[in-house]
């Protein structure tokens, strides 16, 4: 079975759950990172809703690309599906990244479902802020996750400035 390439652009990045052979950053062009998937469960409730991740329309996004070998392609896809498909917010693409070096390759991508109900769209960086400082789920505070995000990207060198500025307001 062939190797796959999977894209991640929030947990999957310092989380991914799943065997890989290497790990590299790499450049998804069409989407960009956002905080605009409305959370239920894991970062609110549905009376207080919080906000996470999805990889929304236009722009660009810089995030890792991890090399599955073919022997783990079945068992990840599973455990993928399992994982980022809970409430079918996201949608499964191959979708064309670019390493640092220039090489390009396919890679397995989870993109938001606009039509879905959970689309929040763009909101704005004051607006999330207030709605992720009053959000908490059974996998905890919303702030916790915007601004742990925030510094697992610094430390793998990638700035997101549109999340920076939420975490900014927060304060």
């Amino acid at each position: 079975m062939a190797d796959l390439w999977v894209f991640g652009y929030g947990s999957l990045m310092w989380r991914p759950g799943f065997v890989y052979e290497r790990a590299l950053k790499a450049r998804l062009s069409g989407f960009h990172r956002s905080l605009c998937v409305v959370s239920h469960v894991h970062r609110g409730t549905p009376e207080k809703p919080g906000l996470v991740l999805g990889l929304d329309r236009g722009g660009s996004c810089l995030g890792m690309a991890f090399l599955v070998p073919g022997a783990h392609r079945e068992e990840t896809i599973a455990y993928l599906r399992e994982r980022e498909l809970v409430t079918h917010v996201y949608l499964e693409t191959m979708r064309p990244i670019r390493f640092d070096h220039g090489e390009t390759t396919q890679a397995l991508t989870y993109v938001v479902d606009r039509g879905h109900e959970q689309y929040a769209g763009r909101i704005p960086a004051g607006e999330a802020a207030d709605i992720v400082r009053h959000a908490h789920g059974v996998s905890g505070p919303n702030v916790d996750y915007v601004v742990n995000t925030v510094a697992h990207l610094k430390g793998l060198g990638i700035r997101d400035h549109g999340l920076e500025d939420v975490v900014r307001k927060l304060d």
